[in-house]
């Protein structure tokens, strides 16, 4: 599956979840470890987790292994899809982390 299909698999992930705020990284340029990064927030402990259960779930229904870091916790979840890497924060994580401000060619997602 190329990278563009798969981070649109992703972002769909995300709003089916509910996500708020989802933003799109290009970084196909720039990095070697991926093509794209997503990050996007819920509002509570179980709605990040619902995210990171979505993302998981449309990766194993196409065949792709996510590995995922930060789940117990859910504050930060990390989810490695490929040439795809999806943040989900929590609300207030996503704010002092302000990880947007790393990358120059950021798109809101309008979903």
């Amino acid at each position: 599956m190329k990278s563009e299909q798969l981070v649109q698999l992703m972002i769909e992930a995300c709003d089916d979840k509910r996500a708020e705020d989802i933003m799109k990284f290009d970084v196909t340029g720039t990095s070697s470890v991926t093509d794209y990064y997503i990050i996007c927030h819920g509002t509570s402990d179980r709605q990040v987790q619902a995210i990171a259960d979505e993302v998981k779930e449309v990766s194993r229904n196409n065949s792709i292994e996510a590995v995922v870091e930060g789940y117990r916790e859910a504050k930060w979840i990390l989810c490695d899809v490929n040439n795809v890497v999806v943040h989900v924060f929590h609300k207030p994580e996503r704010e002092y982390y302000n990880l947007e401000r790393l990358f120059k060619n950021g798109e809101h997602v309008e979903v």
